[in-house]
């Protein structure tokens, strides 16, 4: 992992400590101004207003560290609070640099074990269905005493010296126990074990989080269980840790309800100046946050919201529990910065799009900007069999897991989920930005709908581009960004005017 990092100070600390091999290390008493965004930024002597101008372009937040004692101007505490930046105390210098700077890697991972690759024991005898992508419901008798029930048939690798973060969703009655077994293997070398860990049900409360420092090799992870009743192995989420200083991206945060399903977002202060961009990421199969550079270049305050649920994820929809989770974090982001809600925009693609229209009905937000809109997740589910077998399963999925049917009954609720909260909300002074496909086909009478639910006092503005739901997704994606600018430099010169 090559982590890029600029030390601006009086000496160069590579002549005094050890920096981590990981680290490109780039020392200047005066800064570039052609330099491209670094990973870690340190700051030991005072910045000039011209350079803290350029290093609020080139330095991602979170990843801002002025040393213990450095004098401040005005423009570097602001620096450092748009940067979300921390103090680097004398005695932490040495530390940091042969350790803790490589939880500062640019590129995240994260992915799930392949839940098709899953087995079930030949010793367990009780009954096993398979729910889709959703889950392996096991019910019956496993044991007095802790034994394999399953495993994957698949290794994850490890790195030596990296560190993994694990996260099983299962569900259990109370008369089952269960641990997650993990064995390290040597590299090439199956028949050597370099390591093993084993995590209770305690353990399991929070992240699980493996490393060897010393050896690499790829991961067995199968799951014990005892007792009897009913088992549901849900998934197993593997990711690259930064050991505490964020998930996927550094000062990424995680929630976590009580049914163990995880929501992640990602905050960047940007210029603290309106609008508020929130940005929930579509379907994905490798974990993490969508939306980043695109974001993170408009140089507003952002926030990216993310899930792993599923098969690239389950619209954002869940428990009350789950939904205020998304909910609070948003209202967070908003009192951080002393926003309004006209200064809220709330926007996604394809999936993403669901999200954004499905809480701007909670939070009534000045504009929101969507692309490919899937809105009556019963019919994308429904449109599985006969409009496009095969292209989309994770609708059924998504269908089950909410419902636990696929029938009509089923899918009428689903879809009716989403209408019954757009024609209960207040959308006066809502203004909404859709680019859509006319010949989509997953959810195919989207923007026609939406049109007939519209509500006086509201406006629309809509695009649409020939094609299925996923033939021009650039177009779709130029049409998102070019309202973004139009929209955020309109609340730009509103705020300036008051």
């Amino acid at each position: 992992m090559n982590i890029r990092t600029l030390l601006l100070g009086k000496t160069d600390f590579k002549d005094q400590y050890e920096i981590n091999p990981d680290v490109e290390w780039n020392y200047e008493a005066k800064l570039d101004p052609d330099d491209k965004e670094y990973d870690v930024v340190l700051i030991e002597r005072m910045i000039s207003d011209e350079e803290a101008a350029i290093l609020q372009k080139i330095t991602r937040a979170y990843c801002l560290f002025f040393i213990e004692g450095t004098l401040m101007t005005t423009k570097m505490r602001f620096l450092n609070e748009s940067r979300c930046g921390r103090e680097l105390k004398l005695d932490e210098l040495k530390d940091f640099l042969s350790k803790g700077i490589r939880n500062y890697f640019g590129r995240p991972y994260g992915e799930k074990f392949d839940q098709h690759r899953l087995i079930i024991s030949p010793n367990f005898k009780g009954s096993v269905k398979i729910n889709g992508y959703t889950e392996v419901s096991l019910n019956g008798f496993f044991g007095d005493d802790m034994r394999q029930v399953a495993f994957y048939n698949g290794n994850i690798p490890i790195e030596a010296g990296q560190a993994i973060d694990l996260w099983p969703e299962f569900e259990k009655d109370p008369g089952v126990g269960i641990e997650l077994k993990l064995t390290q293997f040597g590299a090439g070398r199956i028949s050597e074990v370099e390591k093993e860990w084993i995590f209770s049900e305690e353990d399991m409360k929070n992240v699980l989080t493996i490393e060897n420092p010393d050896k690499g090799g790829p991961v067995f992870a199968s799951f014990n269980a005892c007792g009897e009743g009913n088992l549901k192995i849900i998934s197993l989420h593997d990711r690259y840790s930064r050991r505490g200083r964020g998930y996927f991206l550094p000062g990424g945060k995680r929630k976590v309800s009580s049914e163990r399903e995880e929501l992640f977002t990602y905050f960047d202060p940007g210029d603290m100046k309106p609008p508020l961009c929130v940005y929930f990421s579509g379907y994905k199969t490798l974990e993490g946050f969508e939306g980043y550079y695109m974001m993170r270049h408009m140089g507003h305050p952002f926030l990216l919201i993310s899930e792993a649920r599923l098969e690239g994820g389950d619209f954002y929809l869940g428990s009350k529990e789950y939904e205020e989770m998304v909910i609070s974090s948003i209202r967070s982001c908003m009192d951080k910065l002393g926003f309004n809600n006209n200064d809220l925009i709330l926007s996604g693609l394809s999936m993403g799009t669901f999200g954004a229209m499905y809480y701007a009905s909670f939070l009534k937000p000045g504009n929101i900007i969507i692309g490919k809109p899937l809105l009556s997740l019963g019919n994308v589910a429904k449109n599985e069999r006969i409009e496009r077998p095969g292209g989309f399963p994770t609708s059924l999925d998504v269908l089950f897991k909410e419902y636990g049917s696929l029938n009509d009954d089923a899918v009428l609720e689903m879809n009716n989920r989403f209408w019954d909260r757009f024609d209960s909300a207040d959308w006066s002074g809502v203004t909404f930005y859709i680019s859509y496909m006319i010949e989509d086909d997953y959810d195919k009478d989207a923007y026609e709908r939406l049109l007939l639910h519209m509500k006086a006092g509201s406006r629309i503005i809509g695009s649409g581009l020939h094609g299925r739901h996923n033939d021009d997704t650039r177009g779709i994606v130029n049409w998102f960004v070019k309202q973004y600018r139009k929209i955020s430099d309109r609340i730009r010169t509103e705020n300036e005017q008051r």
